[in-house]
């Protein structure tokens, strides 16, 4: 097989087409290749999809049938492969997942930082309002000082439970987990 290793430049165009749409990433991430992200990239100028010209399987097996079927067990494989994880298809375009990811993540964050400078805020920044943390406390300093821990009991038992005038959840009993 011979799948042609996609150009800097096509995968500049292929990168675009996926950062443009979070769809795209997201459905990459759920190891999924739909045909919109297909057709997108088709519409950069970027063919993802190898052609039947592409999958040439060449076999020296004696097998007279096209392909023979070595090659058509290859073909069935790849395919396999496609289906279930679509960054093999993009390794065999010439870069990896981590390399993908990498380089969308940065492609968002560019994207989203030109974004917001170029959006007016609807509000001017203003000064923070409020009283500072130090009168805050300041003004609490009257109050007496907090109790010290209770004493530690003389062995581990049940916990003390505060009485609530209201019953206990249907089907929780409470006894049945003690710990004594």
């Amino acid at each position: 097989m011979a799948i042609p290793v996609l150009t800097d430049t096509e995968w500049d165009r292929l990168l675009d087409a996926v950062a443009a749409r979070a769809g795209h990433i997201a459905a990459l991430l759920d190891r999924d290749m739909p045909t919109e992200l297909v057709q997108d990239t088709l519409a950069a100028g970027v063919r993802l999809l190898p052609s039947a010209n592409d999958l040439e399987p060449s076999c020296s097996c004696p097998d007279w049938g096209y392909p023979c079927k070595h090659g058509a067990a290859l073909c069935y494989q790849v395919a396999r492969l496609l289906d279930e994880d679509p960054f093999v298809l993009l390794l065999m375009r010439g870069r990896g997942k981590q390399q993908l990811l990498d380089e969308l993540a940065r492609r968002n964050a560019t994207r989203a930082a030109s974004a917001s400078a170029s959006v007016p805020s609807p509000h001017p920044p203003t000064a923070p309002t409020g009283t500072p943390a130090r009168e805050a406390f300041a003004a609490r300093a009257d109050l007496p000082p907090l109790p010290g821990p209770p004493p530690l009991p003389e062995r581990a038992g049940r916990p003390p439970v505060f009485a609530t005038s209201q019953p206990a959840e249907p089907g929780i009993d409470p006894e049945a987990h003690q710990l004594d």
